[in-house]
């Protein structure tokens, strides 16, 4: 094919139609120390196939920007889920360990109460036993008069 002759048709059709004009030259070095490289081309890709792929990408990057978006939705969600939760069963702790407390000191208090009322009955006994004595004296004695009567 000659320059002249390629239109906008051929070049669609055939992306490498032209290697002169649709190239881009690029270095390749043949001996790594050398210093000199020369220039092999490279094909351009035509612009329809690359604008095709610029969308496709673009789609792609839509789809997986809209799958973050909806994870991290569903990852908030169940963040927020999880800390409600965790505040009702901490408040339900706090109710329970207050509660517990309640009844704790209500049954400290009947406690000492019952304590407090043995170590007075304790006291009383012992005059009582005071008491005993002197009624079992006065008994002999009574006993005594009855038969002396």
């Amino acid at each position: 094919m000659e320059r002249g002759t390629n239109t906008a048709s051929t070049t669609m059709d055939n992306p490498i139609a032209d290697p002169d004009r649709d190239s881009i030259p690029m270095p390749i070095q043949n001996n790594p120390d050398s210093h000199e490289s020369r220039f092999e081309p490279k094909p351009l890709l035509d612009q329809n196939e690359l604008l095709k792929a610029i969308e496709i990408v673009e789609k792609d990057s839509l789809a997986i920007a809209e799958s973050f978006t909806s994870l991290f939705s569903s990852l908030r969600l169940a963040l927020s889920q999880a800390t409600n939760n965790s505040i009702d069963h901490m408040q339900c702790f706090s109710d329970v360990v207050g509660r517990l407390q309640e009844s704790a000191l209500d049954a400290a208090t009947r406690g000492n109460r019952y304590i407090n009322s043995c170590l007075r009955l304790n006291e009383e006994m012992k005059g009582i036993e005071n008491l005993a004595v002197q009624l079992s004296n006065v008994d002999a004695l009574d006993s005594a008069v009855n038969r002396l009567i």
